[in-house]
């Protein structure tokens, strides 16, 4: 199965797509589309174009995508939900189920701590496909959200078998 992970942001959308075959994991590609305008609409615009392109590009079967969690600036909160809406909406589009998973699952899931940090985050990606050149702190969340919706998937494939 070709999973892509987004993680959600307004200037810095981040992405990747691996494959999963049983327990096995492949890299496929991961990238930031970085947002283009003056203005909040522009930059969305340009966020849903660049998205659409990767999933018309690589042909993802599922995606995932991070929780927004949200903070003391209501309005920064905001504006990342409305960039989250544009990376819940293509894969939509595109006919792909999403899964969302908050930020301490994700963590939890690939680090085996809830708090990790990015470095730690980024390590564990690294680890766990090995030989990546990774875009950026972005682009490793994004594959670390789509190796917990590996995990997440399988095991919910077990409980249903049970």
């Amino acid at each position: 199965m070709r999973i892509l992970g987004i993680d959600p942001g307004l200037r810095n959308l981040g992405w990747g797509v691996i494959d999963a075959e049983g327990s096995r994991l492949r890299h496929v590609a991961n990238g930031v589309c970085v947002s283009e305008g003056s203005d909040l609409a522009a930059r969305l615009l340009s966020l849903h174009g660049q998205l659409s392109g990767i999933l018309a590009r690589f042909a993802p079967e599922a995606a995932a995508i991070e929780q927004t969690f949200v903070n003391k600036d209501g309005a920064a909160t905001l504006k990342l939900g409305q960039a989250r809406g544009i990376a819940l909406l293509v894969p939509a589009q595109f006919g792909l189920t999403v899964g969302e998973y908050a930020p301490n699952t994700v963590k939890k899931t690939v680090v085996g701590v809830g708090h990790a940090d990015k470095a730690q985050v980024l390590h564990m990606v690294r680890m766990q496909l090995p030989g990546t050149e990774i875009a950026g702190p972005d682009a490793a969340d994004a594959l670390a959200i789509a190796i917990c919706h590996v995990h997440h998937q399988s095991v919910h494939r077990l409980k249903v078998r049970a």
